[in-house]
């Protein structure tokens, strides 16, 4: 068993979703674009710009929760209405778990 999840973990044919942005583009974009407005206040306003910051990392904790919250969801109304979810479909939801498990630990 442990030979496959290894081999998991080396797999080249992994689906560029899983080591891809954990957020989609838009918000990756606007994220990085108040992270810089909070960045250049520091200078003129640095408790301001410790504060905002606090804000702005929680808020995208917050989104990136809540991305992983409806993917689950798309899942388990799946389930309830009884349809068929493909070994597929969930292999790839779990390696997406495990590649934002992996993250989350390097941090």
């Amino acid at each position: 068993m442990n030979e496959i999840i290894e081999q998991e973990r080396t797999d080249v044919n992994a689906p560029k979703d899983v080591e891809g942005p954990l957020l989609p583009g838009n918000d990756v974009q606007d994220l990085r674009g108040k992270w810089d407005r909070i960045q250049t206040g520091f200078v003129d306003d640095p408790r301001t710009a410790v504060k905002e910051a606090d804000e702005l990392v929680s808020f995208a904790i917050k989104r990136l929760e809540e991305s992983f919250a409806g993917a689950c969801q798309t899942l388990q109304r799946q389930w309830d209405r009884g349809d068929n979810v493909n070994t597929e479909d969930l292999r790839v939801a779990l390696r997406k778990y495990r590649t934002f498990f992996d993250r989350l630990l390097a941090l």
